[in-house]
Order: structure tokens, then C-alpha cells, then sequence
């Protein structure tokens, strides 16, 4: 089952995620961006750069070593998926930035990811390790699984928009119960360490997603002064694509340990964000 997952059902919840994505896409997105770039590239920045050495922090911090360590850093690379979207929405942020932060700074992901996961492994685990990052292969998975499906999605909106429209929210639920059934597999697989690598990972994983929320926002309230850009730049940065980092540790890198902390990172992060809307609706108004 778990090689299934890993090999099968994780590739294709990412495609049909990244899909997703496209399908929310309009030109006017790109418009906007032209618009107003200083909001996009105070997002992209806060995703890119931030995002990064707050996760090189976390782990110090807590001093996570080995796969471990990995893991989480590169959950940090992945920017968001359609969840941000979705909590965008929801606490009423700019959606169209959010869409547009998720599916741009996507197409850049696949150049950066493999170059800075590399420098992860050898810089955690030693230049000697036995664990290395295919760089070509790991820059053509991505480029099949999140660039072109976010194209697919936009030529499949423009062509049909209400077929596309009706689909979405199933193509939602079928990656998130992808991601589940992974995660239990992971549990599985890990066995009695299972408890121990998450009292190690669990408390970087929920600081990493707090701190960079809690930035994120904060961050974009003193240099946009906007309310609904300061949220979504909170949820672009907090709320990773643990699917596509899950793709790294398990599906190419082939290590359940390193796929402890994007797991936990995973699960959090709608907790966090679910407090975070109730926050800006309820409390704050």
C-alpha cells in the first residue's frame, strides 16, 4: 500500500492539485499582479527567502539532526496549494493574490527545490551520506506534477468553465484523503519510532507554522497596511504543500523519517489556520 501511495496516488493528488490551481486562475490574476507587484513580491519574498531561513531557525532551535531536519526544511521550500486558496476565501483576503502567489511562485519552485533540498541533505546529514537528491529527475517530476497540470487547469476552465467549476471541490477532497491515507502508511511504516521522531519533529513542525504566520502577516500589515493582503500573505506563507514535500521524502527520496515532519506540518496547519479565521472573523471582525 505504501509504495502504491508513494508512487501512484501521491503523483496524481499533486496533478490534480496543481490542476486545481489553474483552474482559479484568470488573466485578470496576472493583471493584478502588474498592478499592485509590490504585495506580490512581498509574498514571494516572505515564501522564497523567509520562509527558508525561518526553518533553518526552527531547526537549530530544536535541534532536529539527520532526516529529520530535512524533512522539515523541505516542507519549507513547498509554497502552498490550493488550502491557502481555500482560507483565503474564507476569511475573506485577497483571493486573487493568494491564487496568483500559489500558481507563480509555483512555476519557479521546481528550480529552486532541487538545489536547496540538495544542500539540505549534505548539509544535515554529510557530505559522505548515502541519501542523495537526483537533481534532473527531481526538476522533471516537478515539472510534470505542479507546472503543467496549472496550465491543464486553465485551458480546461477556459474551454469548459462549468464542468470545471462542478469538479473542483472533488478533485479538493479525493487529495486530501491521498494525504491521509500516506500519513497513516508513513505511521505504519515508521513503527514504534513513530512516537519518538514526532516528540522530536512535532514542536519545530507547529513553531515553524506559527512563526511564519504570525511574520507573514505582520510583515505584510507594516509594508502593505492593507487588512485583506496582510492575511493572505499569512496563509501563502504558513500553509505549505505538504503533498508535493511528502513527494520528495517518500516518492523520490524513498525515507518515511524524513516525511515525519511535512506530516505533522500537514495536520497543524488546518487547525492554525481554521483559529486563524475564526480569529479575523469573529474576534477581530
Amino acid at each position: 500500500m505504501f509504495e502504491s501511495l508513494t508512487q501512484i496516488g501521491l503523483p496524481i493528488a499533486l496533478i490534480l492539485i496543481m490542476t486545481g490551481v489553474g483552474m482559479t486562475l484568470r488573466p485578470a490574476n496576472f493583471a493584478e499582479v502588474l498592478r499592485q507587484p509590490k504585495a506580490f513580491f512581498v509574498g514571494a519574498v516572505a515564501q522564497m527567502l523567509l520562509l527558508p531561513l525561518a526553518a533553518v531557525a526552527v531547526i537549530a532551535l530544536f535541534g532536529l539532526q539527520g532526516e529529520l531536519a530535512v524533512g522539515l526544511f523541505i516542507l519549507a521550500l513547498c509554497p502552498g496549494g490550493t488550502t491557502s486558496n481555500l482560507y483565503s476565501y474564507l476569511c475573506k483576503a485577497d483571493v486573487g493574490l493568494s491564487v496568483s502567489l500559489t500558481a507563480l511562485v509555483g512555476l519557479v519552485t521546481p528550480f529552486t527545490l532541487p538545489l536547496l533540498a540538495a544542500w539540505a541533505i549534505e548539509f544535515y546529514l554529510g557530505a559522505n551520506t548515502a541519501f542523495s537528491l537526483p537533481l534532473v529527475k527531481t526538476w522533471l517530476t516537478l515539472m510534470i506534477v505542479s507546472v503543467l497540470p496549472v496550465f491543464l487547469g486553465m485551458f480546461f476552465k477556459a474551454k469548459w468553465p462549468e464542468l470545471a467549476d462542478r469538479i473542483q471541490p472533488a478533485i479538493s477532497r479525493f487529495s486530501v484523503i491521498v494525504l491521509l491515507l500516506l500519513i497513516i502508511s508513513i505511521a505504519i511504516d515508521l513503527g514504534d519510532d513513530l512516537w519518538l521522531f514526532l516528540l522530536q519533529a512535532g514542536p519545530a513542525a507547529l513553531t515553524l507554522n506559527v512563526l511564519t504566520m504570525f511574520g507573514g502577516y505582520w510583515l505584510a500589515k507594516i509594508l502593505l497596511k492593507k487588512e485583506t493582503q496582510a492575511k493572505t500573505i499569512c496563509l501563502e506563507v504558513g500553509l505549505q504543500n505538504g503533498t508535493l514535500a511528502l513527494l520528495i521524502t517518500t516518492g523520490i527520496l524513498s525515507n518515511s523519517t524524513m516525511s515525519i515532519a511535512p506530516s505533522v506540518y500537514s495536520l497543524l496547519m488546518f487547525f492554525t489556520a481554521s483559529l486563524f479565521t475564526f480569529w479575523v472573523l469573529k474576534i477581530k471582525g
